[in-house]
């Protein structure tokens, strides 16, 4: 009788010992994964966030070039709003993933790009 118990034992404790093996396998398999997917959807967004902001730099640079080619009193205005954005954008952290201001900082220089299109086609 002996026998057969620790025969029972056995087959319990390996099913016990299976099914935590499986567990930490699955674990550490998605774990790697994870780090995998993120780094990708990180470089993306990444991307996207850098895309956006070089193009609102380009456009105000461009804008700050032609006004200041043809400066007049009014267009005093459009400069220092044009400055303000190039401004926010030289201090934006490219490089520290980690700020935790990013997204409202990103807002606010969607936002002063916005008033510079308004000041650059509507108060000429």
């Amino acid at each position: 009788m002996a026998g057969s118990q620790d025969m029972f034992d056995a087959i319990v404790m390996a099913d016990e010992r299976f099914h935590g093996e499986g567990y930490q396998e699955g674990y550490e398999e998605g774990s790697s994964l994870g780090i995998i997917e993120g780094r990708q959807y990180g470089t993306l967004h990444g991307a996207k966030i850098g895309s956006e902001i070089g193009c609102y730099q380009g456009f105000a640079i461009a804008w700050k070039c032609l006004l200041h080619s043809c400066a007049t009193e009014k267009d005093s205005r459009k400069m220092k709003v044009l400055e303000s954005l190039i401004g926010m954008i030289q201090r934006f952290p490219y490089d520290d993933p980690t700020y935790d201001k990013l997204h409202e900082d990103l807002d606010r220089i969607r936002g002063k790009f916005k008033q510079v299109c308004l000041h650059a086609f509507f108060c000429s």
